[in-house]
């Protein structure tokens, strides 16, 4: 695959996440972020509470992707989260223990509620 198909599915990819996020958080609350310069200083998807790498590749690393967005993530008050999709595989979630136990912890709250 050729430089520009990367970028395309990519691309691609991170529009259908911030689709599936924006069903989530409201079409107003989601966008795709915009790199500036090397691409370090905005998250792929912009959510609230949340700094979101996305990956698409033939077979992703995770963990890489998680190290990214913890690094973009530190010194702002948001959950670094990595969105990983091997080619003809489901996309997977990878976040830290803590903030997963967090946000479980948040969402068991308001549903006893």
């Amino acid at each position: 695959m050729d430089a520009r198909s990367c970028r395309r599915k990519g691309r691609d990819f991170e529009r259908a996440i911030t689709r599936s996020l924006a069903a989530v958080f409201g079409r107003e609350k989601v966008r795709r972020g915009i790199p500036y310069g090397d691409g370090r200083e905005c998250a792929d998807i912009v959510a609230p509470g949340l700094w979101v790498e996305c990956k698409a590749q033939r077979r992703t690393n995770p963990r890489a992707a998680l190290r990214q967005a913890m690094r973009g993530a530190a010194g702002r008050d948001v959950r670094p989260v990595a969105v990983c999709k091997d080619d003809r595989q489901a996309p997977v979630v990878v976040m830290q223990l803590g903030d997963f136990l967090e946000l479980l912890r948040e969402w068991h709250e308001r549903r006893a509620r």
